[in-house]
Protein backbone atom coordinates (compact mmCIF):
# COMPACT_ATOMS: atom_id res chain seq x y z
CA UNK A 1 0.00 0.00 0.00
CA UNK A 2 1.37 3.42 -0.95
CA UNK A 3 2.30 6.05 1.62
CA UNK A 4 0.05 9.11 1.15
CA UNK A 5 2.22 11.38 3.28
CA UNK A 6 3.29 14.78 2.03
CA UNK A 7 6.80 13.37 1.60
CA UNK A 8 5.49 10.71 -0.77
CA UNK A 9 3.49 13.23 -2.81
CA UNK A 10 6.48 15.58 -2.87
CA UNK A 11 8.67 12.80 -4.27
CA UNK A 12 6.16 12.15 -7.05
CA UNK A 13 5.86 15.82 -7.99
CA UNK A 14 9.64 16.26 -8.04
CA UNK A 15 9.88 13.36 -10.47
CA UNK A 16 7.33 14.97 -12.81
CA UNK A 17 7.81 17.25 -15.81
CA UNK A 18 4.72 19.17 -16.93
CA UNK A 19 4.19 20.23 -20.54
CA UNK A 20 1.45 22.82 -21.10
CA UNK A 21 0.07 22.95 -24.65
CA UNK A 22 -0.55 26.66 -25.20
CA UNK A 23 -0.52 27.02 -28.96
CA UNK A 24 -4.29 27.12 -29.43
CA UNK A 25 -5.85 29.70 -31.70
CA UNK A 26 -9.29 29.86 -30.06
CA UNK A 27 -11.10 30.44 -33.36
CA UNK A 28 -14.57 30.41 -31.70
CA UNK A 29 -13.55 33.59 -29.87
CA UNK A 30 -13.35 35.33 -33.25
CA UNK A 31 -11.80 38.83 -33.12
CA UNK A 32 -10.88 38.44 -29.44
CA UNK A 33 -8.01 36.15 -30.49
CA UNK A 34 -7.12 38.06 -33.64
CA UNK A 35 -3.86 39.29 -32.08
CA UNK A 36 -3.31 36.78 -29.28
CA UNK A 37 -3.40 33.04 -28.63
CA UNK A 38 -6.28 31.83 -26.47
CA UNK A 39 -4.03 31.01 -23.44
CA UNK A 40 -2.87 34.66 -23.44
CA UNK A 41 -6.43 35.96 -23.16
CA UNK A 42 -7.26 37.97 -20.04
CA UNK A 43 -9.42 36.39 -17.37
CA UNK A 44 -10.69 37.29 -13.91
CA UNK A 45 -9.74 40.96 -13.77
CA UNK A 46 -5.94 40.66 -13.62
CA UNK A 47 -4.92 37.21 -14.87
CA UNK A 48 -4.44 35.42 -18.17
CA UNK A 49 -5.80 31.95 -18.89
CA UNK A 50 -2.30 30.42 -18.95
CA UNK A 51 -1.82 31.49 -15.31
CA UNK A 52 -4.29 28.85 -14.11
CA UNK A 53 -2.56 25.63 -15.28
CA UNK A 54 0.80 27.20 -14.39
CA UNK A 55 -0.40 28.08 -10.88
CA UNK A 56 -1.81 24.56 -10.52
CA UNK A 57 1.65 23.17 -11.29
CA UNK A 58 3.47 25.42 -8.83
CA UNK A 59 0.89 24.98 -6.06
CA UNK A 60 1.01 21.20 -6.60
CA UNK A 61 4.79 21.16 -6.23
CA UNK A 62 5.58 20.57 -9.92
CA UNK A 63 8.27 23.12 -10.69
CA UNK A 64 9.68 21.83 -13.97
CA UNK A 65 7.35 23.10 -16.65
CA UNK A 66 7.53 23.60 -20.40
CA UNK A 67 5.03 25.79 -22.26
CA UNK A 68 4.51 24.87 -25.92
CA UNK A 69 3.58 27.90 -28.03
CA UNK A 70 2.65 28.35 -31.68
CA UNK A 71 -0.23 30.62 -32.80
CA UNK A 72 0.45 34.39 -32.45
CA UNK A 73 2.49 33.81 -29.33
CA UNK A 74 4.15 37.20 -28.83
CA UNK A 75 1.91 38.45 -26.01
CA UNK A 76 1.91 35.00 -24.39
CA UNK A 77 5.71 34.76 -24.45
CA UNK A 78 6.04 38.31 -23.15
CA UNK A 79 3.72 37.50 -20.25
CA UNK A 80 5.61 34.28 -19.45
CA UNK A 81 8.96 36.05 -19.42
CA UNK A 82 7.68 38.82 -17.17
CA UNK A 83 5.59 36.76 -14.78
CA UNK A 84 7.13 33.30 -14.83
CA UNK A 85 10.81 33.82 -15.53
CA UNK A 86 12.04 34.03 -11.92
CA UNK A 87 12.63 30.32 -11.21
CA UNK A 88 16.12 28.99 -10.57
CA UNK A 89 17.22 26.38 -13.08
CA UNK A 90 20.16 25.47 -10.86
CA UNK A 91 17.66 24.45 -8.16
CA UNK A 92 15.90 22.07 -10.53
CA UNK A 93 12.99 24.35 -11.33
CA UNK A 94 11.92 26.56 -14.21
CA UNK A 95 9.26 27.49 -16.75
CA UNK A 96 10.67 27.05 -20.25
CA UNK A 97 9.08 28.41 -23.43
CA UNK A 98 9.02 25.90 -26.27
CA UNK A 99 7.98 27.59 -29.53
CA UNK A 100 7.37 25.58 -32.66
CA UNK A 101 10.86 25.26 -34.14
CA UNK A 102 10.64 22.36 -36.62
CA UNK A 103 13.05 20.30 -34.52
CA UNK A 104 12.15 16.92 -36.02
CA UNK A 105 10.72 17.87 -39.44
CA UNK A 106 9.89 20.78 -41.71
CA UNK A 107 6.40 20.97 -40.19
CA UNK A 108 5.03 23.15 -37.42
CA UNK A 109 3.16 21.32 -34.66
CA UNK A 110 0.60 19.12 -36.40
CA UNK A 111 -1.41 18.06 -33.35
CA UNK A 112 -1.21 17.71 -29.58
CA UNK A 113 0.83 14.49 -29.76
CA UNK A 114 3.16 15.93 -32.41
CA UNK A 115 3.76 19.01 -30.24
CA UNK A 116 5.07 16.73 -27.51
CA UNK A 117 6.97 14.50 -29.94
CA UNK A 118 8.88 17.48 -31.35
CA UNK A 119 10.12 18.23 -27.83
CA UNK A 120 11.12 14.71 -26.78
CA UNK A 121 14.81 15.64 -26.52
CA UNK A 122 14.02 18.52 -24.16
CA UNK A 123 11.82 16.31 -21.97
CA UNK A 124 14.43 13.56 -21.94
CA UNK A 125 17.02 16.05 -20.72
CA UNK A 126 14.93 16.60 -17.57
CA UNK A 127 15.04 12.83 -16.78
CA UNK A 128 11.50 12.70 -15.33
CA UNK A 129 9.76 9.53 -14.18
CA UNK A 130 6.42 11.02 -15.20
CA UNK A 131 5.29 13.48 -17.86
CA UNK A 132 2.09 15.45 -17.40
CA UNK A 133 0.47 16.89 -20.54
CA UNK A 134 -1.84 19.81 -19.77
CA UNK A 135 -4.18 21.97 -21.81
CA UNK A 136 -3.24 25.64 -21.63
CA UNK A 137 -6.64 27.14 -22.40
CA UNK A 138 -8.95 26.08 -19.54
CA UNK A 139 -9.70 27.81 -16.24
CA UNK A 140 -9.71 25.57 -13.17
CA UNK A 141 -7.96 24.72 -9.89
CA UNK A 142 -6.54 21.22 -9.52
CA UNK A 143 -4.00 19.62 -7.20
CA UNK A 144 -2.03 17.42 -9.58
CA UNK A 145 -0.49 15.63 -6.60
CA UNK A 146 -3.74 13.70 -6.10
CA UNK A 147 -3.68 12.58 -9.71
CA UNK A 148 -0.05 11.47 -9.37
CA UNK A 149 -0.92 9.35 -6.32
CA UNK A 150 -3.80 7.69 -8.18
CA UNK A 151 -1.51 7.04 -11.15
CA UNK A 152 1.11 5.41 -8.92
CA UNK A 153 -1.45 3.33 -7.00
CA UNK A 154 -3.01 1.81 -10.11
CA UNK A 155 0.34 1.23 -11.82
CA UNK A 156 -1.09 3.00 -14.85
CA UNK A 157 0.98 3.69 -17.93
CA UNK A 158 -1.36 6.57 -18.77
CA UNK A 159 -3.97 8.39 -16.67
CA UNK A 160 -6.60 10.70 -18.15
CA UNK A 161 -8.06 13.45 -15.97
CA UNK A 162 -11.84 13.39 -16.36
CA UNK A 163 -14.94 15.12 -15.09
CA UNK A 164 -18.30 13.52 -14.40
CA UNK A 165 -20.79 15.42 -16.57
CA UNK A 166 -24.38 14.83 -17.68
CA UNK A 167 -24.64 12.72 -20.83
CA UNK A 168 -26.64 15.45 -22.58
CA UNK A 169 -23.95 18.03 -21.80
CA UNK A 170 -21.13 15.83 -23.12
CA UNK A 171 -22.85 14.90 -26.40
CA UNK A 172 -20.92 16.35 -29.32
CA UNK A 173 -18.74 18.44 -26.99
CA UNK A 174 -16.22 16.23 -25.16
CA UNK A 175 -14.11 13.14 -25.60
CA UNK A 176 -15.89 10.48 -23.52
CA UNK A 177 -14.32 7.55 -21.67
CA UNK A 178 -15.95 4.18 -21.21
CA UNK A 179 -14.63 2.60 -18.00
CA UNK A 180 -14.99 -0.61 -15.99
CA UNK A 181 -15.79 -0.78 -12.28
CA UNK A 182 -12.18 0.15 -11.43
CA UNK A 183 -12.13 3.17 -13.79
CA UNK A 184 -9.81 1.43 -16.21
CA UNK A 185 -10.57 2.87 -19.65
CA UNK A 186 -11.99 0.26 -22.01
CA UNK A 187 -13.38 2.56 -24.67
CA UNK A 188 -13.04 6.11 -25.96
CA UNK A 189 -15.04 8.23 -28.39
CA UNK A 190 -14.21 11.75 -29.54
CA UNK A 191 -17.28 14.01 -29.14
CA UNK A 192 -19.88 11.25 -29.64
CA UNK A 193 -23.54 12.05 -30.30
CA UNK A 194 -24.56 9.37 -27.77
CA UNK A 195 -21.90 9.16 -25.02
CA UNK A 196 -21.43 5.91 -23.10
CA UNK A 197 -22.75 6.42 -19.53
CA UNK A 198 -21.02 5.42 -16.30
CA UNK A 199 -21.64 1.82 -15.19
CA UNK A 200 -23.23 2.99 -11.93
CA UNK A 201 -24.99 6.13 -13.22
CA UNK A 202 -26.74 6.08 -16.61
CA UNK A 203 -27.35 9.83 -16.64
CA UNK A 204 -23.65 10.75 -16.40
CA UNK A 205 -20.45 10.00 -18.25
CA UNK A 206 -16.71 10.67 -17.93
CA UNK A 207 -15.52 13.55 -20.11
CA UNK A 208 -11.83 14.11 -20.81
CA UNK A 209 -10.33 17.40 -19.57
CA UNK A 210 -7.45 17.12 -22.04
CA UNK A 211 -4.96 16.54 -19.20
CA UNK A 212 -2.84 13.38 -19.30
CA UNK A 213 -0.21 11.72 -17.12
CA UNK A 214 2.29 9.22 -18.55
CA UNK A 215 5.12 6.98 -17.50
CA UNK A 216 7.90 8.71 -19.44
CA UNK A 217 9.28 5.84 -21.52
CA UNK A 218 5.78 4.61 -22.30
CA UNK A 219 4.92 8.08 -23.63
CA UNK A 220 8.05 8.20 -25.78
CA UNK A 221 7.25 4.78 -27.29
CA UNK A 222 3.72 5.86 -28.23
CA UNK A 223 4.87 9.17 -29.71
CA UNK A 224 7.54 7.49 -31.85
CA UNK A 225 5.01 4.95 -33.11
CA UNK A 226 2.42 7.64 -33.85
CA UNK A 227 4.95 9.82 -35.71
CA UNK A 228 5.47 7.02 -38.24
CA UNK A 229 1.74 6.66 -38.94
CA UNK A 230 1.00 8.81 -41.97
CA UNK A 231 -2.75 8.33 -41.46
CA UNK A 232 -2.69 9.80 -37.94
CA UNK A 233 -3.75 13.32 -36.97
CA UNK A 234 -1.08 13.06 -34.24
CA UNK A 235 -3.60 13.89 -31.54
CA UNK A 236 -3.88 12.36 -28.06
CA UNK A 237 -7.67 12.19 -28.11
CA UNK A 238 -8.20 11.07 -31.69
CA UNK A 239 -5.23 8.74 -32.06
CA UNK A 240 -3.08 7.91 -29.04
CA UNK A 241 -5.80 6.95 -26.52
CA UNK A 242 -7.88 4.74 -28.88
CA UNK A 243 -4.74 2.93 -30.04
CA UNK A 244 -3.48 1.93 -26.58
CA UNK A 245 -6.48 1.19 -24.35
CA UNK A 246 -6.76 -2.49 -25.32
CA UNK A 247 -3.14 -3.42 -24.66
CA UNK A 248 -2.03 -0.87 -22.07
CA UNK A 249 -3.00 0.13 -18.54
CA UNK A 250 -4.92 3.37 -19.07
CA UNK A 251 -7.03 4.73 -16.22
CA UNK A 252 -9.45 7.61 -15.71
CA UNK A 253 -8.89 9.96 -12.79
CA UNK A 254 -12.08 11.63 -11.58
CA UNK A 255 -11.51 15.31 -10.89
CA UNK A 256 -13.81 16.43 -8.08
CA UNK A 257 -13.84 19.17 -5.46
CA UNK A 258 -12.41 17.20 -2.52
CA UNK A 259 -13.45 19.78 0.08
CA UNK A 260 -17.06 19.98 -1.10
CA UNK A 261 -17.30 16.41 -2.46
CA UNK A 262 -18.93 17.66 -5.66
CA UNK A 263 -18.17 18.51 -9.27
CA UNK A 264 -15.09 20.72 -9.35
CA UNK A 265 -14.84 24.11 -11.06
CA UNK A 266 -13.62 23.82 -14.66
CA UNK A 267 -14.44 26.14 -17.52
CA UNK A 268 -13.65 25.84 -21.22
CA UNK A 269 -13.90 29.53 -22.11
CA UNK A 270 -13.66 28.77 -25.80
CA UNK A 271 -16.66 30.79 -27.01
CA UNK A 272 -17.57 34.42 -26.52
CA UNK A 273 -20.65 33.41 -24.54
CA UNK A 274 -18.74 31.06 -22.21
CA UNK A 275 -15.91 33.59 -21.80
CA UNK A 276 -18.35 36.35 -20.83
CA UNK A 277 -20.30 34.03 -18.51
CA UNK A 278 -17.19 32.76 -16.69
CA UNK A 279 -15.99 36.32 -16.07
CA UNK A 280 -19.38 37.56 -14.88
CA UNK A 281 -19.73 34.56 -12.53
CA UNK A 282 -16.83 36.01 -10.55
CA UNK A 283 -18.95 39.00 -9.52
CA UNK A 284 -21.29 36.80 -7.48
CA UNK A 285 -21.12 37.21 -3.68
CA UNK A 286 -19.86 33.61 -3.46
CA UNK A 287 -18.43 32.82 -6.92
CA UNK A 288 -17.86 29.24 -8.09
CA UNK A 289 -14.13 30.03 -8.46
CA UNK A 290 -12.48 31.39 -5.33
CA UNK A 291 -9.69 33.77 -6.34
CA UNK A 292 -9.20 34.84 -2.72
CA UNK A 293 -7.98 31.53 -1.26
CA UNK A 294 -4.47 32.12 0.20
CA UNK A 295 -3.87 28.37 0.21
CA UNK A 296 -4.07 28.24 -3.59
CA UNK A 297 -2.94 31.57 -5.04
CA UNK A 298 -3.16 32.32 -8.74
CA UNK A 299 0.22 33.67 -9.76
CA UNK A 300 0.62 36.17 -12.60
CA UNK A 301 2.47 39.23 -13.84
CA UNK A 302 0.90 42.60 -13.20
CA UNK A 303 2.20 46.09 -13.65
CA UNK A 304 2.81 48.36 -10.67
CA UNK A 305 -0.39 50.40 -10.82
CA UNK A 306 -2.08 52.94 -8.55
CA UNK A 307 -5.22 51.90 -6.62
CA UNK A 308 -8.61 51.97 -8.30
CA UNK A 309 -10.25 55.37 -7.86
CA UNK A 310 -13.93 56.36 -7.57
CA UNK A 311 -14.72 60.06 -7.98
CA UNK A 312 -17.70 62.43 -7.81
CA UNK A 313 -20.54 62.07 -5.35
CA UNK A 314 -23.16 64.38 -6.81
CA UNK A 315 -26.75 63.16 -6.90
CA UNK A 316 -26.76 62.73 -10.69
CA UNK A 317 -23.03 62.09 -11.10
CA UNK A 318 -21.81 59.50 -8.65
CA UNK A 319 -18.86 57.24 -9.38
CA UNK A 320 -19.42 53.77 -7.93
CA UNK A 321 -19.26 50.05 -8.64
CA UNK A 322 -21.33 47.27 -7.05
CA UNK A 323 -21.12 43.48 -7.44
CA UNK A 324 -18.06 44.05 -9.63
CA UNK A 325 -14.33 43.36 -9.91
CA UNK A 326 -12.32 46.55 -10.38
CA UNK A 327 -8.57 46.22 -10.98
CA UNK A 328 -5.65 48.51 -10.26
CA UNK A 329 -5.31 51.72 -12.26
CA UNK A 330 -9.06 51.98 -12.94
CA UNK A 331 -10.87 55.32 -12.60
CA UNK A 332 -14.64 55.24 -12.13
CA UNK A 333 -15.41 58.88 -12.81
CA UNK A 334 -19.04 59.83 -12.17
CA UNK A 335 -20.35 56.62 -13.70
CA UNK A 336 -22.29 53.60 -12.50
CA UNK A 337 -20.78 50.09 -12.79
CA UNK A 338 -22.88 47.03 -11.94
CA UNK A 339 -22.06 43.31 -12.07
CA UNK A 340 -19.04 43.87 -14.32
CA UNK A 341 -15.36 43.00 -14.55
CA UNK A 342 -12.97 45.90 -15.17
CA UNK A 343 -9.37 45.01 -15.99
CA UNK A 344 -6.33 47.21 -15.37
CA UNK A 345 -6.35 50.90 -16.34
CA UNK A 346 -9.98 51.02 -17.45
CA UNK A 347 -11.67 54.43 -17.28
CA UNK A 348 -15.41 55.03 -17.26
CA UNK A 349 -16.55 58.64 -17.58
CA UNK A 350 -19.43 60.69 -16.21
CA UNK A 351 -23.08 59.74 -16.62
CA UNK A 352 -22.24 56.37 -18.17
CA UNK A 353 -23.82 53.10 -17.08
CA UNK A 354 -21.97 49.79 -17.40
CA UNK A 355 -23.81 46.60 -16.47
CA UNK A 356 -22.90 42.92 -16.91
CA UNK A 357 -19.90 43.87 -19.03
CA UNK A 358 -16.28 42.72 -19.35
CA UNK A 359 -13.90 45.63 -20.05
CA UNK A 360 -10.38 44.53 -20.93
CA UNK A 361 -7.29 46.62 -20.01
CA UNK A 362 -7.13 50.29 -21.02
CA UNK A 363 -10.68 50.46 -22.33
CA UNK A 364 -12.05 54.00 -22.04
CA UNK A 365 -15.80 54.60 -21.92
CA UNK A 366 -16.89 58.12 -22.89
CA UNK A 367 -19.59 60.16 -21.19
CA UNK A 368 -23.30 59.29 -21.41
CA UNK A 369 -22.64 55.74 -22.65
CA UNK A 370 -24.75 52.70 -21.82
CA UNK A 371 -23.07 49.29 -22.08
CA UNK A 372 -24.82 46.03 -21.23
CA UNK A 373 -23.83 42.37 -21.62
CA UNK A 374 -20.75 43.14 -23.68
CA UNK A 375 -17.05 42.41 -24.04
CA UNK A 376 -14.96 45.51 -24.78
CA UNK A 377 -11.50 44.60 -26.05
CA UNK A 378 -8.26 46.10 -24.86
CA UNK A 379 -7.64 49.75 -25.64
CA UNK A 380 -11.09 50.48 -27.08
CA UNK A 381 -12.24 54.11 -26.78
CA UNK A 382 -16.03 54.11 -26.67
CA UNK A 383 -17.34 57.38 -28.14
CA UNK A 384 -19.53 59.67 -26.04
CA UNK A 385 -23.21 58.73 -26.01
CA UNK A 386 -22.76 55.28 -27.59
CA UNK A 387 -25.09 52.43 -26.56
CA UNK A 388 -23.75 48.86 -26.75
CA UNK A 389 -25.76 45.73 -25.99
CA UNK A 390 -29.05 47.61 -25.89
CA UNK A 391 -30.22 47.06 -29.49
CA UNK A 392 -28.71 44.01 -31.22
CA UNK A 393 -29.64 45.16 -34.72
CA UNK A 394 -27.94 48.53 -34.22
CA UNK A 395 -24.87 46.75 -32.88
CA UNK A 396 -24.68 44.51 -35.94
CA UNK A 397 -25.17 47.50 -38.24
CA UNK A 398 -22.13 49.15 -36.66
CA UNK A 399 -20.05 46.03 -37.37
CA UNK A 400 -20.02 44.71 -33.80
CA UNK A 401 -20.30 40.96 -33.27
CA UNK A 402 -23.44 39.79 -31.45
CA UNK A 403 -23.50 36.17 -30.28
CA UNK A 404 -26.39 33.72 -30.15
CA UNK A 405 -26.44 34.31 -26.39
CA UNK A 406 -26.80 38.06 -26.82
CA UNK A 407 -23.24 39.07 -25.91
CA UNK A 408 -21.81 41.97 -27.94
CA UNK A 409 -18.09 42.03 -28.76
CA UNK A 410 -16.42 45.36 -29.59
CA UNK A 411 -12.82 45.69 -30.75
CA UNK A 412 -10.74 48.67 -31.84
CA UNK A 413 -10.95 47.75 -35.50
CA UNK A 414 -14.76 47.58 -35.27
CA UNK A 415 -14.71 51.13 -33.91
CA UNK A 416 -12.43 52.26 -36.74
CA UNK A 417 -9.58 52.82 -34.28
CA UNK A 418 -6.23 51.82 -35.71
CA UNK A 419 -4.06 49.18 -34.13
CA UNK A 420 -0.66 50.85 -34.35
CA UNK A 421 2.76 49.24 -34.21
CA UNK A 422 3.01 49.81 -30.47
CA UNK A 423 -0.43 48.30 -29.92
CA UNK A 424 0.32 45.20 -31.99
CA UNK A 425 3.62 44.41 -30.31
CA UNK A 426 3.05 45.63 -26.76
CA UNK A 427 -0.63 46.05 -26.11
CA UNK A 428 -2.51 42.77 -26.32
Amino acid sequence: MNDHSSRYVSKLTKETYALILAGGRGSRLYELTEWRAKPALFFGGKFRIIDFPLSNCINSGIRRVGVVTQYKAHSLIKHLVRGWGHFKKELGEGVEILPASQRTSDNWYQGTADAVFQNIDIIRGEIPAYVMILSGDHVYRQDYGDMLVAHAETGAEMTVSCMVVPVKEAAGAFGVMEVDEHDRIIGFEEKPANPKPLPDNPDYCLASMGNYLFQTEFLFDQLRSDSKNMESDHDFGKNIIPSIIKESKVYAYRFVDVEKDQKAYWRDVGTLDSYWQANIELTMPVPPLNLYDPRWPVWTFQEQLPPAKFVFNDEDRRGFAVDSLVSGGCIISGSKVEKSVLYSNVRTNSWSHIESAVLLPEANVGRHCHIRKAIIDRGCKIPEGMEIGIDAEKDRARGFRVTAGGVTLVTRSMLGQSVGVKSVTDRF
